[in-house]
Formats: C-alpha cells, structure tokens, sequence
C-alpha cells in the first residue's frame, strides 16, 4: 500500500468517524439520550505514522459505541467519544489533552506507541483519568513508564509478552519446529519484546536457537543481515520488525537467494502493504487480532469487518479490533462501578480482568501486565502472496522476559 493510498484511506476514516459522531448526537433524542454521555476523549494521530494504527481503531472504536448506545448505554448513559488529530506533535498532543480535560472528558484515549502518546497520557493520567490505548503492543502504559499515576493505564492492544510465547508455542507444537534464527529489530521496544519472549518460550519448550541477530530499521544494515542469515540452518526464522522498508527487504533477500526457511512474527507483519511482487511472500507466518481476508473464525468478527466495509473504510489489518475491544472493556468497567467514572474506581475493576469476553476474544490484564494478554491470536500464512487463516493459539501463559 502507498503513502498516498494509506494517506486517502485514513482521510476516509477520519470523514466516517466524524458521520458516525454527527448520526449519533441526532439520534439521541429518546430517554436515554437525556441522559449525561460518559465522554472519552481520543488524542490520536490521523494523518501521519501512526494514523495507519490509530484512525482504524477509531472507527471500531465509534462502530462499538453506536451498538452499547443502541442497548440503552451504561445505566441509561450514552457512550460518546470526541477526537483531536495531534499529527505526532509532542506540543500538540499535550495541549490537546488539556483541551480534552477542559471539555469534562470521563475518559482519555492515547496513539498505539507510548512514546507519541507520552504528553498526553501523562496529561490524563495526572489528571485522574483511565487511560486507554487501542493496540499500544507493550507493557508501557502502566506503572513501568508512568510511576504511580500509571496504575490508570490499560492497552487493549496484545502485549509482547504474550504474543511471541504464542509464535513460539505455534512453531514448536504446531509446526514441530525445534531450531530457530532469531532476527530482532532494535529500532522498536515492542520488536524486541517479542523476540525476547519467542527466544524464552521457545527454549523452555525444547527448541534450540541456532543465531541471534539484530539490525536497527532505516540503517541500511538489512542487507548483512541477509547474508548472515541464509549462512544459518535452522527449521524456521522468527522476525521480529515492521514497515515497508527493510521488512520486504528481508524476505525478498532470503527468497532470493532460494532460502524457503520458514519466516514467523507477529502482528507487526500484518497487513498486504509490504508484500513484495517479486519475489512473492511464501513460507511466511504472523499472529494477529483477526483475519482481514474474509475467513476470520468468528462470526461476530466478519460480520464488524463487513460493517466497516459498509462504512466505506474495509480493514486492511486485524490491529482495528483493538479500538472495539477497548470499548467492550470500558463498558465492562462502568457496569462493575455502576456507572462511576472516576479513573481509580475503573482502573481497581479493569486491572482485576480475567478472560473478560470482547469482540477480540478473552482479555486478561494483571497488577504486572496492564496491556492484553490471554487473546486467542490468528495465525495467518502467506503462500505467494496469497493469505489465509490457519489457526487460533492461545499463549499458556506471558513469557517472562525478565521485567
């Protein structure tokens, strides 16, 4: 996918949610309606490097409410969620959350990258608020970054932790994998937890590991990587980066040189946007919150993908789920405090869930583990380009990884 093709759908996205905001304030005119909304207040990129992970996880998120709201809201309040696009702007993204906090928001919502949403979550958590990231995939937004005020925070995005145990437990169990390269990419945290957690569950389990290797995006180092690589033999190779650049560049390195080793990572390889046309993806797999090509397992979530469709934005990865999950994990706090916004009285309820049922599956969250762990992952293989489900997988338990 092209930065102007991701450019115009997130610009769609942006138009939806702004009709779905529009289609929700006039339909509340019956009982409930009179109600107070419970506000949460989204401070997200929608036009530059996150806008890919932020805006779809938005629209899930307003898609989520319409349906709480249609079934009466919490206690006969509405959900309502506003938003402000911070573009990444540090200075931004703190005065919006100002903002947010001016207008009464009940609730913060924060980008999927702690670092981008740093200003604001420290913005809404001093101020008392729960604080919610989509698809933030580590264990950041939790007392480990923020101190005390970060008991607050919660992501429903699928934290490192669990999702490499998951690969692992799929290369040793399912594929009877038992050597593995490992390939980190330092340029991220989340990359490097993933590949931590795969190299621990994978050795607890049996497996051997054969190389470590590691390389920083965007250094020109992808090539050397190649090489040292396809000089290792094992029976499959866990990657553990993202983007178009030196993603691609990997596997069309190792395809290239006719070295069909089987390539795992996780949800960062989602998405068709990277696939090279020359050599053809093949022998590669990923876990991901969903399956965006028609053959999901769940019913529930084909049928939300066929709505944002209709919606006119069709999902172009599974990370949307967490935008509707969250919701579902917001409401579910509110019934528990019987409708009590205050950002401790939901935080002591959320921090407490166990398998807690959400359009993504089981959540789970721990005093240790403030971002999602538990969720049934799909595993999804790419034989020529081609894309198809093949199986859920549960990690047993988070890889420690030593925090």
């Amino acid at each position: 996918m092209s930065r102007s093709t991701r450019v115009r759908i997130v610009l769609a996205v942006v138009g939806v949610c702004a009709g779905l905001l529009a289609t929700t304030a006039a339909a509340r005119t019956d009982g409930t309606a009179a109600k107070k909304p419970i506000v949460i207040g989204a401070v997200v990129d929608l036009t530059k490097g996150m806008a890919s992970f932020d805006a779809p996880a938005l629209l899930a998120a307003q898609l989520e409410i319409k349906k709480v709201n249609a079934s009466g809201g919490i206690n006969g309040r509405p959900l309502k969620m506003i938003y402000l696009n911070d573009q990444l702007d540090p200075a931004k993204t703190k005065q919006f959350a100002v903002q947010m906090l001016q207008k009464k928001v009940d609730i913060g919502w924060v980008t999927c990258d702690v670092n981008y949403a740093s200003p604001a979550a420290q913005t809404f958590l001093k101020a008392g608020k729960l604080t919610i990231a989509p698809c933030l995939g580590t264990d950041e937004l939790s007392p480990i970054a923020f101190g005390k005020i970060g008991q607050l925070g919660f992501s429903y995005g699928n934290v490192a932790q669990d999702e490499g145990a998951a690969a692992a437990e799929f290369a040793y169990k399912t594929k009877h994998w038992k050597t593995a390269t490992i390939v980190t990419d330092d340029l991220l945290r989340y990359f490097q937890d993933v590949c931590k957690a795969f190299t621990v569950r994978f050795q607890q389990l049996g497996g051997k590991i054969v190389a470590q290797e590691h390389f920083t995006q965007f250094k020109n180092q992808i090539n050397s990587v190649v090489s040292r690589v396809n000089n290792e033999k094992s029976d499959a190779i866990a990657f553990c980066s993202s983007f178009g650049v030196d993603q691609p560049a990997f596997v069309s390195g190792l395809r290239s040189l006719n070295n069909q080793t089987p390539i795992i990572n996780g949800w960062a390889s989602d998405g068709n946007y990277w696939w090279p046309k020359s050599p053809k993806v093949t022998n590669f797999y990923y876990l991901t919150y969903a399956s965006v090509y028609g053959d999901d397992p769940s019913p529930k979530v084909r049928a939300f993908e066929a709505e944002m469709k209709k919606a006119g934005h069709p999902a172009q990865t599974g990370g949307f789920l967490g935008g509707a999950a969250a919701i579902d994990g917001i409401a579910k706090a509110l019934f528990l405090t019987h409708g009590n916004t205050s950002g401790k009285a939901l935080a002591a309820q959320m921090v407490k869930f166990k398998h807690v049922l959400t359009l993504s599956g089981y959540v789970s969250f721990s005093p240790k583990l403030h971002t999602v762990f538990g969720r049934a992952y799909r595993v999804i293989e790419i034989q020529n380009n081609h894309a198809q489900f093949v199986k859920l997988v549960t990690a047993s338990s988070p890889a420690n990884i030593g925090r």
